[in-house]
């Protein structure tokens, strides 16, 4: 479910957030909104600028403060209980997190899954049930189960599907790769060694998501973005000319095309690809 706005200001006429029903129901049960100390650390901001001070990714700047959560994003607390103590926003990602509480004490933050619940048990491992939250090797999953927070490399921490609401399926197992259908429909092999967690990523209701205005962009570190058609011949390959005028094929400012010209390095292997995500 989607929250929409009775327009008492303009700002609100077209805002649609998130109900956020999880993190409500969190709230209710522990009472705490701030992160966990241990678990935070200072987050420096760059504003898209390298080490020369060089903007290298436009459009970033500004926004407010944030703490970096530390995400367990490896799962190798393997054969340990722990407990969903809540459910909490994270300002760094799209998905939802849940703090875990082991048994032996420690605490750890994970991304949320899709449905858990306050109070669920999770275990990593081979041990571990097949249920979602729950994080083992590959080569231990069901074939056709649905996963999230692959691993790339082994014991190198998960860099797949994190987003919100993604989730990949485990197709078929073979030669010590297992076969992974990606969100965007991409089929690639990963070794069966990797690790995933069960289950989709949370929040999916965050691709609903509308602004409402200009300034909440802002908020969220976003600066302006002006099209290439509004500048000068100097400024852009797109600027310039009397009035409005189309048929320019789509270029950076830098004169790189931007729609359907391929950018990967062709130093890079294809072997692991085994499905194109354009190829249907």
């Amino acid at each position: 479910m989607v929250k929409k706005f009775r327009p008492t200001t303009p700002g609100q006429r077209k805002l649609v957030l998130p109900s956020n029903a999880a993190l409500k129901k969190s709230v209710a049960a522990n009472k705490r909104t701030r992160p966990l100390k241990g678990l935070k650390q200072a987050k420096r901001r760059t504003n898209g600028r390298n080490h020369h001070g060089h903007i290298t990714c436009r459009h970033r700047g500004g926004g407010h403060k944030r703490f970096y959560r530390i995400i367990d994003f490896k799962r190798d607390k393997d054969g340990i209980e722990a407990y969903v103590a809540s459910i909490e926003y994270d300002p760094n990602r799209s998905a939802y997190i849940a703090l875990l509480h082991y048994l032996d004490g420690e605490k750890r933050y994970i991304l949320a899954p899709e449905n858990i619940q306050i109070g669920d048990r999770l275990l990593s491992g081979d041990k571990a049930p097949f249920k979602i939250g729950c994080a083992m090797m590959l080569s231990r999953m069901p074939v056709g189960s649905v996963i999230h927070n692959i691993e790339m490399k082994p014991r190198c921490g998960a860099k797949l599907v994190r987003s919100a609401g993604l989730s990949a399926q485990l197709q078929a197992r073979t030669g010590g790769y297992a076969t992974i259908k990606m969100p965007s429909g991409e089929v690639r092999l990963i070794k069966e060694t990797c690790r995933a967690t069960f289950g989709a990523v949370s929040n999916s209701e965050w691709v609903l998501r509308v602004e409402g205005k200009a300034g909440r962009s802002r908020w969220r570190g976003f600066r302006p973005t002006v099209r290439g058609t509004a500048m000068n011949p100097v400024d852009h390959p797109h600027g310039g000319g009397e009035g409005r005028h189309n048929g320019y094929i789509p270029r950076t400012p830098w004169g790189m095309q931007t729609k359907g010209f391929r950018t990967r390095s062709k130093k890079k292997s294809k072997k692991m690809i085994v499905k194109d995500r354009r190829k249907k």
